[in-house]
């Protein structure tokens, strides 16, 4: 069978495994019923949710047809390695990296940190609107998990701390 449409086959694919390794991971969990979820129900039933979903995707590609065949363009490397390397700054930055002398910088720095690299996978970078997004993303961040949901996290440096 040929595919028709070669986007959405592979993102199909990828939303497939993805959703098979998430549930894979959360069977390692206490499973429980829908009555009395354990701490793997909810991961199993979203992994079983994707998987399902990029079959259906899958499925659809290999038998609708589109007006140019959804051909897949080159890989744009640019978005590709901000958007990975503004993921590994957040995550040096929230937890700190101890072997190379890096504390934890809390909440707030780290946020800002991934707004503005995150920002740079784009063709248009202006600093003023990453800056506001940045602000607006650590204050949603501070209210959500620090005031709402009352996450011991880290909000500012530890040398800043009082």
């Amino acid at each position: 069978m040929q595919l028709k449409n070669q986007k959405d086959f592979f993102s199909g694919l990828l939303f497939m495994v993805v959703g098979v390794f998430f549930a894979w991971g959360a069977s390692t969990y206490t499973i429980g019923n829908a009555a009395r979820m354990g701490p793997g129900y909810f991961p199993l039933l979203l992994g079983a949710l994707l998987t399902l979903l990029g079959a259906v995707i899958v499925f659809k590609a290999m038998v609708f047809e589109t007006e140019d065949g959804g051909r897949m363009g080159p890989w744009v490397w640019r978005p590709v390695g901000f958007i990975v390397l503004a993921n590994l700054v957040f995550g040096v930055m929230i937890g700190g990296l101890s072997v190379l002398g890096i504390p934890p910088m809390g909440l707030v720095l780290s946020i800002c940190a991934l707004t503005v690299v995150a920002a740079k996978a784009g063709t248009a970078f202006r600093w003023k609107e990453v800056l506001l997004l940045a602000l607006v993303l650590a204050l949603g961040s501070y209210l959500t998990f620090i005031l709402l949901l009352k996450l011991q996290i880290p909000v500012w440096p530890a040398f800043l701390s009082l």
